[in-house]
């Protein structure tokens, strides 16, 4: 059943064209999950689409009442049933002194209490702490309706939606399936694109080397000799003549091949983000931070009661436990040398933390960044350039960036001052994937310690060699990854992942073979069986991902 269109839908931000939309029409089974670098327009595309904001041009409709969650309004009524607050874990009654988790969920629950055919969500796991977010997942994976999201976890991404709206130059482009889907397709894409070009190139040069060696060849051609009577000399150019003339045919028909040949752009390089954390000294201290009868409470609410931990040189740690037990307090405690804890000597933390105090909204970019920099503006330059902020784009002022570009300036900010340890608080809310990705193989290969508090499961399973948890007041230390946690807590992963595993191994590598072979046919290739193989192939893969 058909839910929303839209057509000719034109956005601007002053002169520049920020969406335009040809056509789009979205169904009740649909499952979308919207992506996109930040700043490309996801917010207002999705704003557009719930007819909370008019476009410049063209005209959307819905057929259908719809629901909205977003981190940034309060929900659309202040009053839910107590069964659906039960549901989800909150009081009935909004109340701004809910914390950030409370009001989420207290806006899907909202958003799910009437019998709304569709669902609008503008990053609804921000803020949210794991059992949130599970609790989240499994609501919105019953939901019967058609759901839009805008989301940076990739987790929550791939179990809710089955299909990926990219945002790119102001034009949408839908792949099927969930997001690790569209990432093979993206990469199967640009493998393609490349291959077809060089393949393309290649041809083009043997053609016109064919053309120049012709050419070669009919000016070597030997000229009637000056001594030679008219009747000699016409009997010797018929030879040369029919030589030339089929040479100079020749040489036309290969410049028509050339004409004919299916030109092939050259696959545009994507602006990739680079990250390098800067070479500063090192602690050589084995315990880099230790915490000793740690004691703290909030108000009426006991947090930590005589908790122990020791964090070691080189360790990456990832802090959990759920939303109100005392992650952000932790720190801060470590932050402001509580008496309980213990901190080597020497050590120079670069601390990120979620609400980004670190910047001065009334500031450029480049003076944030300079403000306590031990480098040079030249250094600073370059790797604000490697994040996307190139030329004039450093002197805006941080108060017109959205959330991610905010995160990446945070970032620079804090790599470009004199640190050996980081500590950062919730450091991928708001960041797109793309960046959040490059800030996750940074901080892999970062060979100092790292203490981090984050909800997002992908990014803790790719960085944290070490697991903290504070359960019941209680500290507690796992020295392993993510999964091998969640393993030893009645968490298995799934007993035929290797086996999986391998079956993907070897249709990606089918894959490969079939997409150079559709490149590049030869005459016996039957291309309709190739192509309904490659679709076969990957009908498989999303199966085996699932």
């Amino acid at each position: 059943m058909l839910l929303v269109e839209c057509s000719k839908v034109r956005k601007y931000f002053g002169d520049r064209l920020i969406l335009d939309i040809d056509d789009l029409k979205i169904y009740s089974q649909d499952r979308i999950g919207i992506v996109g670098r930040n700043g490309v327009g996801k917010t207002t595309f999705i704003n557009i689409l719930s007819q909370r904001l008019a476009p410049d041009e063209g005209w959307v409709k819905l057929y259908g009442k719809a629901g909205y969650i977003s981190q940034l309004e309060s929900p659309d009524r202040k009053k839910i049933s107590k069964e659906m607050a039960s549901k989800f874990g909150v009081k009935p009654i909004w109340h701004e002194e809910m914390s950030g988790g409370e009001k989420t969920r207290f806006k899907l629950a909202e958003a799910l209490d009437n019998e709304r055919v569709m669902l609008f969500a503008d990053e609804p796991t921000s803020n949210v702490d794991m059992q949130g977010i599970e609790l989240m997942e499994e609501k919105l994976a019953a939901y019967e309706g058609l759901l839009i999201i805008i989301s940076h976890d990739r987790s929550f991404l791939d179990r809710l939606c089955n299909q990926i709206l990219e945002i790119e130059n102001g034009k949408i482009k839908i792949y099927k399936g969930n997001y690790s889907d569209y990432r093979e397709q993206k990469m199967q894409e640009r493998e393609r694109a490349a291959f077809e070009y060089e393949e393309y190139i290649k041809e083009k040069k043997r053609l016109e080397e064919i053309i120049h060696r012709t050419k070669e060849k009919v000016k070597s051609m030997k000229k009637t000799p000056k001594r030679m009577g008219n009747s000699e000399a016409r009997l010797h150019k018929m030879g040369p003549q029919k030589a030339k003339a089929n040479l100079e045919r020749a040489v036309k028909n290969v410049e028509k091949r050339i004409e004919h040949l299916e030109a092939k752009e050259k696959p545009k390089e994507e602006p990739g983000i680079k990250l390098d954390i800067m070479e500063t000294s090192r602690l050589h201290s084995k315990i880099i931070i230790e915490g000793r009868n740690v004691n703290k409470a909030f108000k009426d609410k006991l947090l930590l009661e005589n908790a122990t931990f020791n964090i070691y040189n080189g360790a990456k740690v990832a802090l959990l436990g759920p939303n109100g037990c005392g992650k952000s307090t932790l720190i801060k405690m470590i932050l402001d040398n509580d008496d309980a804890i213990k901190v080597a000597q020497g050590a120079k933390i670069g601390y990120f933390s979620q609400d980004m105090n670190i910047l001065n909204k009334n500031l450029s970019i480049i003076e944030n960044v300079m403000e306590s920099s031990i480098y040079p503006q030249n250094l600073a330059r370059l790797l604000l350039a490697r994040l996307l902020f190139k030329g004039e784009d450093i002197y805006k002022k941080v108060d017109i960036l959205s959330g991610g570009e905010r995160v990446k300036v945070s970032f620079a900010k804090i790599l470009l001052q004199d640190i050996n340890l980081l500590v950062l608080d919730e450091p991928t809310n708001y960041m797109d994937i793309n960046a959040l990705e490059v800030i996750e193989e940074t901080l892999k290969e970062y060979d100092r310690t790292l203490l981090f508090v984050s909800h997002d499961r992908r990014f803790i399973s790719t960085v944290a060699n070490q697991i903290m948890t504070i359960e019941k007041q209680k500290i507690k230390m796992f020295a392993g990854s993510y999964e091998e946690y969640l393993a030893k807590n009645n968490h298995p992963l799934d007993a035929h992942k290797e086996e999986i595993q391998k079956q993907v191994m070897v249709l990606k590598n089918r894959l490969s073979e079939v997409i150079g072979r559709l490149s590049m046919p030869s005459k016996q290739e039957d291309i309709a069986a190739l192509d309904k193989e490659y679709h076969e192939i990957l009908d498989e893969l999303k199966k085996l991902k699932e």
